[in-house]
């Protein structure tokens, strides 16, 4: 056997017609192509190009070679394409926000797991619209309002958003008002995208305003804003989805008992032009079920 290590130099030459072309589509020089096929052309005793006037042409050795190989080497491509295919049959890829993936995906995605076992979930993060996630997926999870794409909108779910607060911030355990919030400490995050609640928005509900208010702290990630709120720093506005866990826990109470209901807070997403596999079907059945409860 020739060195394989040139066979897909020459290969690439031969189609392309050009020592060139073939180094920029391998990404190696020029230099390192026309090496390996000299090699080549030695190993076998024949000439395999014609180099004239800084261009190359196959020889009839080199065209019948070239036919071979090319080939060969697209039965090994056809041939791992199938064999990756087989890999994700029972594969569904889950794109999730961060702050979700982590506060309420995780804590039951085994139960997913306990129904469907013989499929396997890869979780990938981002903290970015799903229309910016340039690699594939099957499913994705995100705020409302955030930018899409042309991916299909499956389903969307309600939350509710309320403050939050450490129980020691608060120690004399009495409920506040709206209009007592701001004399407090808030926590605010604040996101590119217009998705996420504001203070100024949540109080204006109840008819309240945030301009008098005593400076608070700005956070550029909700889960770092979450976890100063369970440090004891102030108070922070919560996503029911994703602070429940930890009001279940103990590390975050709610100081107050008003809130705002979201009917169409969170949207699921299947990619655009993506497959209607079971393993697919049933991840997103599972994820409206969970959702709705």
């Amino acid at each position: 056997m020739p060195a394989l290590t040139s066979l897909l130099p020459f290969e690439a030459a031969a189609r392309l017609e050009s020592f060139s072309r073939a180094a920029d589509e391998l990404h190696i020089t020029q230099a390192a192509v026309s090496r390996q096929i000299r090699g080549l052309e030695e190993d076998l005793g024949v000439k395999l190009f014609v180099r004239r006037n800084r261009a190359v042409f196959l020889t009839e050795e080199g065209r019948q070679l070239g036919s071979v190989v090319s080939e060969a080497l697209g039965n090994i491509s056809d041939r791992a394409v199938t064999l990756r295919e087989s890999r994700r049959k029972n594969r569904v890829v889950l794109l999730c926000q961060l702050c979700e993936a982590f506060y309420w995906l995780m804590p039951r995605l085994s139960t997913f797991q306990d129904q469907q076992a013989g499929i396997e979930v890869q979780v990938v993060t981002s903290t970015r619209p799903i229309a910016e996630f340039n690699d594939r997926f099957d499913v994705a999870l995100q705020s409302t309002g955030r930018a899409s794409g042309l991916h299909a909108l499956a389903f969307t779910a309600a939350d509710e958003v309320f403050p939050v607060c450490s129980p020691s911030y608060l120690a004399t355990g009495t409920l506040l008002g709206p209009e007592a919030l701001c004399l407090h400490h808030l926590l605010h995050y604040r996101s590119t995208s217009p998705d996420f609640m504001v203070w100024e928005e949540w109080l204006q509900v109840f008819g309240k305003s945030i301009a008098n208010h005593v400076p608070g702290t700005v956070f550029d990630s909700y889960p770092l804003m979450l976890q100063a709120a369970v440090a004891g720093h102030g108070i922070a506005l919560g996503w029911r989805r994703t602070a429940g866990k930890l009001i279940e826990e103990g590390a975050l109470v709610r100081p107050c008992a008003e809130y705002v209901p979201l009917p169409h807070a969170i949207s699921v997403y299947k990619e655009n032009g993506g497959d209607e596999r079971i393993e697919v079907q049933a991840l997103l059945a599972w994820l409206q079920e969970q959702l709705s409860t």
